[in-house]
């Protein structure tokens, strides 16, 4: 298969290097120049949960390089999504997939503003906790599971063999007929621990190992389910707190996006996480003052990041 990535960083890295060296043709597309020198250069790096091993493939800084592709991956951070369509629409053919993966609310819809919506499907990744080490060079904590389904719901056959495409790269991935429910799922993990994490500067382990913050976590999960419950969306599990309390005690080393961006001195995806939790709490008629509160300090925080 012939696939294009757009968005290299942590997270495209490991899908990149995983499905390059399982004999597809991969294309590496991403703003950052050094990055794209160095993978072109010696090899894409990739270190942790899958081994350790440096994978030749193609990588450019213009999607148009890369030519038709079979499935097009989206993989940018939510505020490169609108450009990432753009580029996804080149190098898209009729028969091909679009498939984005991103963290938070809204990356699909933004990218049905460009692309026809029966290409695309969506994915939502667990467990992987990846950091950019160098240029040309990933690391992750994990690969615990990738979740796919069809923007329009439903099974397909197509949906099954993107679905083997990353099973055979060594990842564990599963098609759902329901992919919101998948969405909304790790959407309310996400608001747990994105923003509290980055404020405080404390890895999952240490949030909920601290009751002050723990409880800080906990009022951003429970804002979420809430409104996620009266937006009509089928959760797949009973109390919450318990759901989140388990989805990180499976990684309790591992610093979330939004705290790696800090550390870095970029601005993060607030907007889309818990930010975007006080926009979807207002279309179902409820209020969500703890997002509000941490979405405003993270704000707070960045407003001397560079943008």
């Amino acid at each position: 298969m012939k696939i294009g990535i757009i968005g290299c960083g942590a997270m495209g890295s490991v899908y990149a290097a995983l499905l390059a060296d399982a004999g597809n043709e991969v294309w590496a597309i991403d703003t950052w120049a050094e990055h794209v020198d160095a993978i072109n250069r010696t090899g894409l790096r990739l270190e942790g949960a899958s081994g350790d091993r440096t994978v030749r493939l193609n990588a450019t800084t213009s999607a148009a390089d890369a030519g038709e592709c079979d499935l097009v991956i989206v993989a940018t951070k939510a505020d490169g999504v609108a450009s990432a369509a753009r580029s996804a629409a080149e190098i898209a053919g009729d028969d091909s997939v679009i498939l984005t993966i991103q963290n938070g609310l809204g990356a699909a819809d933004r990218i049905a503003e460009a692309i026809d919506t029966g290409k695309v499907m969506i994915g939502v990744v667990g467990g992987f906790g990846a950091s950019m080490k160098a240029p040309g060079h990933a690391h992750h904590n994990g690969m615990q599971l990738v979740r796919i389904g069809e923007m329009q719901g439903g099974m397909s056959q197509r949906l099954e063999r993107v679905v083997e495409a990353w099973n055979a790269a060594g990842f564990t991935a599963k098609g759902y007929p329901d992919i919101h429910q998948m969405i909304w799922e790790k959407f309310i993990c996400n608001v747990t621990y994105s923003g509290p994490c980055a404020l405080m500067n404390m890895t999952i382990g240490q949030v909920q190992a601290e009751p002050s913050a723990w409880s800080i976590a906990l009022g951003c999960a429970r804002e979420a389910d809430a409104v996620a419950r009266a937006a009509g969306i089928a959760l797949g599990f009973g109390e919450v707190d318990t759901y989140v309390r388990d989805f990180g005690a499976r990684m309790p080393d591992a610093r979330p996006s939004m705290l790696l961006d800090h550390l870095a001195g970029r601005r993060s995806e607030i907007d889309a996480i818990n930010g975007a939790v006080p926009v979807e709490a207002g279309k179902v008629g409820l209020d969500a003052p703890v997002n509000r509160t941490v979405s405003d300090l993270v704000r707070g925080k960045e407003a001397g990041f560079a943008a």
